[in-house]
C-alpha cells in the first residue's frame, strides 16, 4: 500500500483534495488531516507556523508519519493533508521504508493571489491572516530540488486536482 503526501502553502487546496482522493478515488482508504493532530494538543500549543514551535512540530510530525505507515501497513491508501515542506519529508520517508509501503509527495501550489484569497476567505479556520498566509507559501515558492513535486493547481478544480495527484503516483 502507500502514503500519498498532499502538501503545499494553507489556502492551496490540500483538504479538500485529500477529501476527493480518499473518499471517492481510493480504496480502501484514510484521510489524516494534519490539523487534526495538532488540535489534540490541549495545552501548551504553539501555533505551528512560529520558530519557537519546532519541537513541538517534530512531534507531531512523527506522530502522523508513523499513524501513516501504521494505516498503508494495514492495507489501506493513506493520504495525508497538510503544511508539509521538504523540511520534514524525511520523517515520512523514514516512517515509510520502516512499513515498508510506497510514499508519494506532493505540492500544491497554485499562484500566491489564489492562495491568499482562498486563505482569507474561509471563516471556521483559524489563519485566515493574509501576512501569515503570505509567509507560509513564500517557505513554498523555491523548493529546488522539489520542484519536481509541484503541482500548480490555479486553474484546475479540485476534481481535476486529484486527477493530477494520481497521475503523480
Amino acid at each position: 500500500m502507500e502514503i500519498i503526501l498532499v502538501s503545499g502553502p494553507s489556502g492551496s487546496g490540500k483538504t479538500t483534495v485529500a477529501r476527493i482522493l480518499a473518499e471517492r478515488l481510493l480504496s480502501p482508504s484514510v484521510h489524516l488531516h494534519t490539523d487534526d493532530f495538532y488540535a489534540a494538543i490541549k495545552q501548551g500549543a504553539v501555533a505551528p507556523y512560529l520558530p519557537e514551535a519546532q519541537a513541538q512540530n517534530e512531534t507531531v510530525t512523527g506522530v502522523i508519519a508513523r499513524a501513516a505507515a501504521g494505516y498503508a501497513s494495514g492495507g489501506y491508501r493513506t493520504v495525508v493533508d497538510g503544511v508539509v515542506g521538504p523540511w520534514f519529508l524525511s520523517v515520512y520517508e523514514t516512517a515509510a521504508k520502516a512499513a515498508g509501503v510506497g510514499l508519494t509527495y506532493v505540492v500544491l501550489r497554485p499562484d500566491r493571489e489564489t492562495v491568499l484569497d482562498r486563505g482569507t476567505g474561509r471563516s471556521q479556520h483559524p489563519l485566515t491572516d493574509r501576512e501569515v498566509l503570505g509567509q507560509i507559501y513564500d517557505g513554498f515558492a523555491d523548493l529546488g530540488s522539489y520542484e519536481t513535486h509541484v503541482l500548480d493547481s490555479t486553474r484546475l478544480t479540485a476534481e481535476e486536482t486529484a486527477q493530477a495527484v494520481l497521475k503523480l503516483r
